[in-house]
């Protein structure tokens, strides 16, 4: 293996003693190559140096440039070749001589790139070039294909850089690479400059060398710098295809400039540029998205009307849309048309229409479609089991939902964390606390056990009931295997002190919070007030208020209303008065909550 050292040793006029084998009789010009090529081909570089310089001796005008050349060569045969020694010896060449040539600097390329040292592979073809040697195009192109294979794409560009400067030029697949990994990192710039220097020494460019800078500013959300180009490219006379106009459409779509979306699809046809299935359902996604359900369904009737059907993902999209918004109707026109089209729902369709049905409180609906969905047979995931779970443990089925799980794992389901973290949650809101400990502490994770969902869901149930035994194994157990608390976990904790009264520690780990982290949120700030307001410390509360306000954490409406009702209670209509002014200037909205405060306190 190449040994790749971080500096190079400087040249060093050392007087090499002569080899004992050497030195024993005078030698012919050939028998000292051969020693040389061997010394150097066992990874001895140092005892190749040695008969070098015994040649020199002994022989007048040896040994010469290619004599070193052989060594450098046989040297990298050895596969142990040390990078510092190396360097020693081309340094010795520049400053006593011979003078390094083209073949010397090819060698060592050839040698560098072999053995994986791109980095120093590119600094000596950099010297290589400054000497005024041209690196063949075999080695560039070598040395430009690893950078690109590695994902070196910056040093590749510098490559590219040099190639150009020398009239070479690799392949329209190479900079096409080159051009997706810089987009790929978001260097859009970076990779815009180099289609620049490019059309420079006039070389081809083809859509698969500007398409993937369009669409990287289209999807970095610069719409109208990606329009600008899509305008210049046009000018120059490139040609603007289908990916290229929907690159457009996405980057309209996505920021939700729906006039200028639907232009340039608009504009798309009326070039003759017909709109892809892909054009339509890049629209139809943003648009559900934006929850313009009824819109998406125009366009794809649109799409019927230009003749390109909509496939299974297009309805998918547009159902799930539908599912939220609890539109049953139009769901079962929907579901009708995917029938009738001879289209096969997959897991996906099943997915939007039990989340859907599920976002909207239709537990029992949901709960049968899944149980049919998976009765018979269907092609279903991971995913849709979990949904299925949380529709049992929805509607207080935690107990049934574990049973469904340990009968699905016999017919091979493998429950994931997010399987778990559900019936462990419905165990703690039904109050089975010993049995969500035991699923906890006995169940079959993944491979990286709980995660920290898994000690929040459970951690968060123990606190808000007071038990400080399954805190105590919970905190041990998190810091065995090495989880850390994050916001969740201080702000459970926090709950848990002032359900016991012990205020002192609250306020301390609130402290900690601030100063060390994890940082605190509105929920901590909530969960606080509201502790501190049930232990009768409507003064302390206040001042916390104001504390928290002052380090930049925004309260909410429930934050209002926590400290209204405790001043109601307290019959401080004063305060109320106060809070309700500075609730407004916050432009927070009252809520059902906030107005019964507000008549409570007449």
């Amino acid at each position: 293996m190449m040994g790749v050292s971080t500096s190079c040793c400087a040249a060093q006029d050392a007087d090499f003693s002569s080899d004992d084998n050497v030195a024993s009789e005078i030698c012919g010009y050939s028998e000292l190559q051969h020693r040389m090529q061997r010394h150097a081909t066992s990874g001895s570089i140092r005892k190749a140096l040695e008969t070098l310089n015994f040649m020199r001796d002994y022989i007048p005008g040896k040994p010469t440039v290619y004599d070193y050349n052989s060594m450098i060569r046989c040297y990298f045969r050895s596969g142990n070749v040390v990078l510092d020694e190396l360097f020693e010896v081309y340094i010795g060449m520049k400053r006593s001589g011979p003078t390094p040539n083209l073949l010397t600097y090819q060698t060592l390329l050839n040698g560098i790139i072999s053995g994986g040292a791109l980095k120093v592979a590119i600094l000596v073809m950099e010297e290589m070039v400054a000497t005024g040697f041209r690196p063949s195009y075999t080695v560039l192109s070598k040395l430009f294909k690893k950078l690109l294979k590695v994902e070196s794409v910056m040093d590749a560009a510098l490559v590219l850089e040099i190639m150009l400067n020398v009239n070479s030029s690799p392949s329209q697949y190479d900079i096409s690479a080159l051009i997706q990994g810089l987009c790929k990192i978001g260097m859009a710039e970076k990779a815009y400059l180099v289609f620049l220097a490019l059309l420079r020494k006039g070389y081809f460019c083809g859509g698969c060398i500007y398409n993937p800078i369009l669409w990287t500013l289209c999807k970095s959300e610069q719409s109208y710098a990606a329009l600008a180009f899509f305008g210049w490219l046009g000018k120059k006379g490139f040609v603007l295809s289908v990916y290229s106009y929907t690159a457009l459409v996405y980057a309209f779509s996505k920021a939700r400039l729906w006039d200028e979306a639907f232009h340039w699809l608009d504009e798309m046809e009326s070039v003759g540029c017909k709109p892809s299935l892909v054009t339509y359902t890049v629209v139809v996604k943003f648009l559900c998205d934006d929850g313009k359900v009824d819109e998406a369904l125009s366009l794809l009737r649109r799409m019927e009307e230009k003749g390109c059907d909509p496939d299974l993902v297009a309805y998918n999209i547009v159902l799930r849309e539908l599912c939220h918004q609890g539109r049953v109707v139009e769901i079962g026109d929907l579901v009708r048309v995917i029938d009738q089209k001879g289209l096969s729902p997959d897991m996906y369709t099943h997915a939007a229409l039990a989340g859907g049905l599920l976002k909207r409180g239709k537990v029992e609906i949901a709960n049968k479609l899944l149980l049919d969905i998976i009765l018979r047979g269907c092609a279903v995931d991971d995913v849709i089991y979990n949904i299925y779970l949380h529709s049992v443990c929805f509607n207080g089925g935690s107990r049934e939902a574990l049973s469904v799980m340990q009968s699905m794992v016999a017919k091979g389901f493998r429950p994931t964390n997010v399987s778990y973290n559900i019936i462990s949650e419905g165990l703690c809101k039904e109050e089975h606390m010993d049995e969500a400990l035991a699923l906890f502490d006995g169940a079959n994770w993944p491979t990286n056990g709980p995660d920290l969902i898994s000690f929040n869901t459970i951690l968060s149930a123990a606190c808000k009931v007071g038990d400080s035994s399954m805190i105590r194994r919970i905190l041990w157990r998190m810091e065995y295997e090495g989880i850390r608390f994050d916001t969740v976990s201080s702000t459970c904790l926090i709950q848990y002190y002032c359900k016991i009264g012990k205020i002192t520690e609250c306020l301390k780990l609130v402290e900690s919070m601030v100063i060390k982290g994890p940082p605190p949120d509105t929920i901590t700030f909530n969960t606080l007030l509201s502790g501190l307001c049930a232990n009768r410390l409507l003064g302390m509360a206040e001042k916390m208020f104001n504390y928290f306000k002052g380090i930049g954490i925004s309260p909410n409406t429930t934050t209002y209303n926590i400290l209204m009702r405790a001043s109601i209670r307290e019959g401080n209509d004063f305060l109320v008065y106060e809070l309700s002014r500075d609730m407004y200037s916050w432009k927070l909205k009252p809520d059902v909550g906030t107005y019964g405060c507000f008549i409570y306190s007449i």
